[in-house]
């Protein structure tokens, strides 16, 4: 169930440091973003991220009300999940990460062959986009299905492994753009993640793009929550900015200890300023926001 630690002040009321103040008046010192190309996203206010343990449990059209997009397993999601996310005016996207390969999805003996190294924080492992099989199999096996269940398109994810793996950027560019053609075919949309600085050649196959980590991050080796330093929100601010003048809808992810509702709420604040919808979960994103975030 939707845990409501995040009910009380839900507006981006503020009890922040002064560091935190700088990078927002920073922020808001740059002009408003732009309204992304495809008008069915220009609606979007509120957005879940609802990929975590239990997400997907319960009546879904009481438990994401007021939610204008959501991003499901693309997997588990059943289609009459979709359609009751659709009835309460959803749109809704299948997670698909195509830069691991996770040994508990069923395609997985298909791509086992295509591992690289393995990450540890995550527990699955790098896959080698470079591999013309690796591609076929997302492209024609995996994504299909997770469409036919009536999906508004696909949410992708660790596109940005290329930016520490060279030798899969052609790779994994060309499977983005073969899977946008699919999805785009199907009057879908497409959206990725993070990878500030290789997502760039595929923007024009994107209609979305998620920012984690603006704020407020995970750590995995200390195994807290800490604040993201200035620099390096500055530098995602910017990211956002610049990838919704280019047309995309553009949101932000941050990550935050349960109850802290001072770090939820600055946040909220720099997402905004930077023109991105906000979320703001735990690691594990099995925390929803009740009521959600938005910048109204």
């Amino acid at each position: 169930m939707p845990t409501r630690d995040d009910a009380a002040g839900a507006g981006p009321r503020m009890a922040v440091s002064l560091a935190a103040g700088l990078v927002f008046i920073l922020l808001l010192s740059a002009p408003a973003a732009a309204r992304p190309r495809d008008p069915r996203l220009a609606h979007v206010h509120t957005f879940a991220f609802a990929i975590g343990s239990g997400m997907l449990s319960g009546d879904l059209a009481v438990k994401f009300a007021g939610y204008d997009l959501v991003i499901v397993d693309g997997e588990y999601v059943r289609a009459t999940q979709v359609a009751a996310l659709h009835s309460i005016g959803c749109l809704v996207l299948g997670y698909l990460s195509v830069g691991t390969i996770e040994d508990y999805r069923w395609w997985y003996p298909l791509v086992k062959r295509y591992r690289l190294e393995y990450w540890d924080d995550w527990g699955e492992w790098y896959a080698d986009t470079s591999r013309s099989g690796y591609r076929s199999v997302v492209t024609a096996k995996v994504a299909p299905p997770m469409l036919d269940k009536g999906l508004d398109g696909l949410f992708l994810d660790n596109v940005d492994m290329i930016a520490d793996h060279r030798p899969q950027r052609a790779g994994m560019y060309t499977l983005v753009r073969a899977l946008a053609a699919l999805v785009h075919a199907r009057g879908g949309l497409l959206f990725a993640q993070n990878g500030d600085t290789v997502v760039t050649p595929v923007l024009a196959a994107l209609d979305g793009w998620n920012r984690e980590d603006v704020s407020w991050t995970y750590d995995f080796d200390l195994r807290r929550y800490m604040r993201v330093p200035a620099a390096d929100r500055l530098v995602a601010a910017n990211a956002l900015r610049r990838i919704a003048a280019a047309g995309l809808l553009v949101t932000a992810t941050d990550y935050t200890r349960s109850g802290d509702i001072a770090a939820r709420n600055e946040s909220v604040v720099n997402a905004c300023a930077a023109g991105a919808v906000p979320f703001v979960s735990n690691i594990g994103l099995s925390r929803l926001p009740i009521p959600p975030l938005s910048c109204r």
